[in-house]
């Protein structure tokens, strides 16, 4: 997947993620990968495995580097020949035990000649409310090898908070770096045309989520919520994502007789679409990093309801100027605010909601890092 009419003499820049799995980090370095690679720099994404719904969206001017490992860990020794090999001027990594692998396989390599890690949650929550020995040693790893790091990158002002006052590292090596989320493509898939029943002419307003069916996105509270909603008013609420808890969540739905209101939709490529038309977007998290789906809400228009959780929401809503913020896992407060959204019709927040998540802002400020003389 090479551009033929690529200057190759340019700084090469190597960007490691563990594969293109429907994530917010794997969509943001796909982003910042093609916004790079547009100012004509040479950009290799580096998977360790590859796999995911966002594979088939890699632009032909990134090239695809494929290690073949089943694991992370596995790819090291792929990796430090590919360092080795390809000689990249700087290497950028993202999500936690990702970023381990790179600073190793640098060490051992003695290439690129700089190595700038991104940590994309807050790793002390991350580790806690985890069940794999994994994830729960991340905050030792990081605290010891994130040291190794020319430079730390936070996509919030809470993740680089947590990194330094809990995980222990030199905030001197933090930088913050907003994730690309607002680009032309999203533009384009927020006008895309929707063919689905819940959005045709004279239908009850639809609530929206969006993320992981996960312990950390706390749907259950959601629905217990919506269910609140329900006795007052009508609505549907319609959830987008995968995961692990989908089993658990349709019990709930079942238990709460709400079969007919609730939809598990499942992944889907462009929720854009879903978003401009629906009539609240709720984000109940229990915790985050920089939650790239609130601000592509704000983008979208639609209203927002999201739990006051670390860290990102606050930040993006500017302490709930532009969105309600209600406490974590409080079941009242989130169907109370969906509610008073439902009523007051609440007009969409404005541009400059958005503006600091332009891609052109964030790729200037990752060039200006990464290829610094």
């Amino acid at each position: 997947m090479t551009n033929p009419n690529m200057n190759t003499t340019e700084k090469r820049l190597a960007i490691f993620v563990p594969s293109m799995n429907e994530g917010g980090a794997e969509r943001s370095m796909l982003r910042l990968a093609q916004g790079i690679a547009d100012k004509n720099y040479p950009v290799d994404l580096v998977l360790a495995r590859p796999e995911g719904p966002y594979l088939d969206e890699i632009p032909p001017n990134v090239r695809l580097v494929n290690l073949k490992s089943s694991r992370v860990l596995s790819s090291l020794p792929k990796l430090i020949g590919y360092l080795r090999r390809e000689k990249p001027y700087a290497l950028l990594s993202v999500l936690d035990y990702a970023n381990i692998v790179a600073l190793w396989a640098r060490k051992f390599a003695k290439i690129p000649q700089k190595v700038i890690v991104n940590e994309q949650n807050t790793i002390s929550l991350t580790s806690k409310h985890s069940s794999q020995k994994r994830q729960q040693l991340i905050p030792w790893f990081v605290k010891n090898f994130y040291p190794w790091a020319d430079l730390i990158i936070g996509n919030a002002q809470g993740v680089a908070d947590d990194l330094s006052q809990a995980i222990g590292l030199n905030s001197q090596k933090i930088d913050i770096i907003y994730n690309p989320v607002v680009t032309p493509e999203l533009q384009q898939k927020a006008q895309a045309s929707l063919e689905h029943p819940w959005f045709a002419p004279g239908q009850p307003p639809v609530i929206i989520a969006v993320g992981r069916l996960t312990i950390q996105k706390d749907f259950p509270t959601l629905i217990q919520a919506f269910a609140q909603v329900r006795r007052t008013q009508t609505a549907r609420l319609l959830i987008l994502g995968e995961g692990p808890d989908r089993n658990a969540l349709e019990d709930l739905i079942k238990q709460l007789g709400l079969e007919n209101d609730v939809s598990l939709a499942g992944f889907v490529k462009n929720p854009y679409a879903y978003m401009t038309r629906a009539s609240v977007f709720v984000l109940s998290s229990r915790w985050e990093g920089l939650p790239t789906v609130l601000i592509e809400a704000l983008y979208c228009g639609i209203p927002i309801v999201a739990t006051d959780c670390l860290s990102g929401a606050r930040e993006i809503l500017k302490d709930g100027q532009y969105g309600q913020l209600v406490p974590i896992g409080d079941v009242n407060a989130i169907a109370q605010a969906i509610e008073k959204v439902l009523v007051d019709k609440i007009p969409p927040a404005p541009v400059e909601s958005w503006r600091p998540f332009e891609l052109e802002t964030v790729v200037n400020q990752y060039i200006n890092i990464l290829f610094a003389s």
